[in-house]
């Protein structure tokens, strides 16, 4: 999945492209001296691609900040089949909603790269959001972040057919990742049709066969390195 040094930003299907990356930032809003307070409770945490972070079914212990890289959320069904809730980047936290180590995880998460994240225990973050209401307030406001991630993507999943929820994922790449060059709007090709796959709900042929009629209409041209995107405006509509 794309992801930048500077300005990267979480992806997710929403109606609502302002919104994406809302959230981010998690402890910026702390003193100096509150942020050394929370560090010093945390635990550094490296983890390499493709390692996961935590697992469907396994006990909530905490949270993880997200300090570099990126992490995919992912629901996995009874049949084995998965779906992208979201990908996350660095100042968002994952592990909620139960972020005081209660209950089960009824997701998993991911590494999409190399990552270093800051793990928050439960216990650790009950004591330090009764201690600093500004943690308090920062974990409201993630967790407000989040219930509207997920609620903007049941809505695409509820009211989008496959289609058009693979039209409006470009979009939001474009808006998010994308640059303009010569008339068009150019999207490094780092993120894999199978990525897109388990993002919109459909499958990796299908999403092949989509890409190629959305390129024989004009609408965008694919290459190893790029989606090249012609008519935004066909893909917003």
């Amino acid at each position: 999945m794309m992801t930048s040094e500077t300005e990267a930003s979480a992806i997710y299907l929403s109606e609502y492209l302002l919104d994406i990356n809302q959230g981010a930032g998690f402890l910026e809003g702390l003193s100096d001296e509150d942020r050394k307070t929370v560090r010093r409770l945390g635990t550094r945490v490296s983890m390499q691609k493709g390692e996961g972070v935590f697992f469907q079914g396994d006990p909530h212990t905490g949270v993880w900040v997200i300090e570099k890289g990126s992490v995919r959320s992912f629901y996995t069904g009874p049949s084995g089949r998965e779906i992208t809730l979201a990908y996350w980047t660095a100042g968002h936290f994952i592990g909620g909603p139960e972020v005081f180590g209660r209950g089960r995880h009824i997701w998993s998460a991911d590494a999409l790269e190399p990552v270093e994240l800051l793990f928050l225990s439960g216990m650790s973050l009950r004591k330090l959001v009764c201690d600093i209401p500004d943690v308090a307030l920062a974990v409201i406001d993630g967790l407000i972040a989040k219930g509207k991630c997920y609620s903007a993507l049941l809505q695409m999943l509820a009211t989008r057919s496959v289609s058009e929820r693979l039209r409006q994922l470009l979009a939001i790449l474009a808006d998010t990742y994308g640059r303009q060059e010569e008339g068009a709007t150019i999207i490094d090709r780092s993120i894999t049709y199978e990525q897109i796959a388990t993002m919109v709900g459909g499958t990796r042929q299908w999403v092949t066969q989509s890409l190629d009629k959305l390129e024989a209409e004009g609408v965008l041209a694919i290459n190893r390195r790029e989606i090249r995107i012609y008519q935004l405006g066909a893909l917003m509509a």
